[in-house]
């Protein structure tokens, strides 16, 4: 989520609730798990979180900005942090193009999004105004477990607001045409007079992922908020579709869209036992499955966490981590054994992840020549290649724009791609240069930990990228075996640039000598 100002002080200690390698040898097992050849595009590794602001023209909420567009389209993917109230800000009454909570037109932005071909995930997030009423003022926040004030948490039923809204949502903006129009409502009142109305639509198939609620594990933010991963599951079996169809026909996401897929909200605590959990209560409480596996309520498994020193630190972070250096990649880990064990074929993803380029706990560091900003470009690759090696499916990064600028010294302020006069970032130029070369390949293999050297593959196409796993400014030679190729491309990285430089080199006896530092540098064989 955003995280506002008084917020981001209690999330200081966020990413320190696993415990990560303690060592150099358990670090550099956690560089190579072996060879794991992937189906995910890369292009799903360079994903960043956005507002609908992120994507319109100031006071034209109606029109796309073209100039925004050139930075968004430096990604690979979209996670929509869309609050609730947007679309419903009366109970019972929905709008989405425009809506009567801050007016936006997702009709347009979504349109948008699929044809630049940006795969999207809208995480529905926090509760509206009307909802947040029923709870004592003292103990009201946006941020609350979305039922009335004094619902029973572990029931399905307490949350059928937000199933509601989800069919809604899923019935408008899924692929699914056939959707009783009767259960469709909109609210076409106008705001003034001359208003664009909102009208009702079925099937637009502009999203296929939904993401329900945004870290309902939120320790810090007391009761009010928090759910346990049982009232977590209930909450989902609402969402996803009404609790095994038991709650309505106009209730929950797969009601109105089989097709579309829902994502559990990702964890604030990286702790895959939270969804083992959840596994456990939908095996008690929804069932199996005619082919014998648990009928589960979410699609995909989703997490948040950062790299920086808090596991080494007693939990508290003073500065971001090289990620091969930090435990991200061995919770990573956690998380694949855990999903294979207890949900197999479930997908898991990372929608929040980053670096700072102020001074805070979450700072990308300067190294030698290099700013904080060359180097947040450096480690936010890394990230994205780290992900892909380990086998996570989807890598989305906080955020496109700051949350409180470059001098503000609190974590998580200053993580956007861009600066506040709309021009990109090294960390906004590595990823589109990344995108255009390898963003279609796919991981195959990792063939050596000390550089790292993965090899990418497109059809009878092969990238190499290679880097070092530091940061200190090393640097070495790495002689890269190219078999029977004559010649090959270096692709290296340019800050301020849309390409990477190219540079053709001859293959002698197949065998290619590489500089390599901690910049990843793209070998193409030819």
């Amino acid at each position: 989520m955003r995280k506002s100002l008084s917020t981001i002080v209690i999330f200081l200690v966020l990413c320190s609730c696993s415990k990560g390698p303690k060592t150099a040898e358990e670090i550099e097992l956690t560089q190579n798990p072996g060879k794991v050849t992937s189906n995910i595009a890369f292009k799903n590794y360079l994903g960043v979180n956005a507002f609908e602001w992120d994507f319109t023209e100031p006071n034209q909420s109606n029109r796309i900005s073209e100039v925004r567009m050139a930075t968004i389209n430096c990604f690979g993917g979209i996670r929509h942090y869309l609050d609730w109230e947007r679309m419903e800000s009366t109970e019972g009454k929905y709008t989405f193009n425009p809506t009567h909570s801050g007016g936006s037109y997702y009709d347009v932005i979504y349109s948008r999004l699929k044809a630049d071909n940006l795969g999207l995930l809208v995480c529905i997030k926090n509760i509206p105004p009307w909802l947040m009423n029923t709870y004592p003022a003292d103990q009201r926040g946006g941020d609350n477990t979305p039922v009335n004030f004094g619902a029973d948490k572990s029931n399905p039923e307490s949350y059928i607001k937000q199933a509601r809204m989800g069919f809604q949502f899923a019935a408008r903006y899924g692929s699914n045409r056939n959707v009783d129009p009767a259960l469709v409502s909109v609210n076409t009142a106008p705001r003034w007079n001359a208003d664009d109305l909102n009208s009702v639509k079925i099937g637009l198939d502009l999203v296929k992922y939904v993401e329900c609620n945004n870290e309902p594990d939120k320790w810090w933010a007391g009761k009010k908020a928090q759910q346990s991963a049982e009232e977590y599951a209930a909450n989902l079996s609402a969402f996803y579709d009404g609790n095994k169809g038991k709650m309505g026909k106009n209730v929950g996401v797969k009601t109105a869209d089989p097709n579309m897929k829902v994502v559990m909200a990702g964890l604030g605590d990286a702790k895959p036992e939270f969804v083992a959990k959840m596994v456990e209560w939908c095996r008690k409480n929804r069932g199996l499955k005619a082919d014998g596996t648990i009928d589960l309520c979410f699609d995909v498994i989703n997490y948040h966490l950062y790299a920086n020193d808090a596991f080494l630190n007693g939990g508290n972070a003073t500065t971001g981590v090289a990620p091969e250096l930090s435990e991200i990649g061995s919770v990573a880990d956690k998380f694949i054994k855990m999903a294979k064990e207890n949900a197999p074929g479930l997908e898991v993803w990372v929608t929040e992840t980053g670096y700072d380029v102020g001074k805070t706990p979450q700072s990308a560091i300067a190294i030698g020549s290099k700013t904080s900003f060359i180097t947040q470009a450096d480690w936010n690759l890394r990230t994205s290649l780290l992900y892909a090696r380990h086998g996570i499916s989807r890598c989305i990064f906080y955020m496109l724009d700051d949350a409180g600028g470059v001098n503000n010294p609190t974590q998580y302020s200053s993580s956007g791609f861009h600066n506040d006069d709309l021009s990109k970032r090294p960390s906004a130029d590595y990823m589109l240069q990344t995108k255009k070369l390898i963003g279609n390949y796919f991981y195959s293999a990792t063939i050596s930990n000390q550089p790292i050297v993965d090899l990418y593959k497109l059809d009878k196409k092969e990238i190499y990228v290679l880097t070092i796993p530091d940061q200190k400014g090393r640097t070495s030679t790495y002689q890269l075996d190219l078999g029977s190729a004559t010649q090959a491309v270096i692709h290296t990285l340019q800050v301020g640039k849309d390409e990477m430089a190219h540079k053709t080199v001859n293959v002698t006896n197949g065998k290619l000598q590489v500089e390599v530092s901690e910049t990843p540098v793209f070998v193409e064989k030819i």
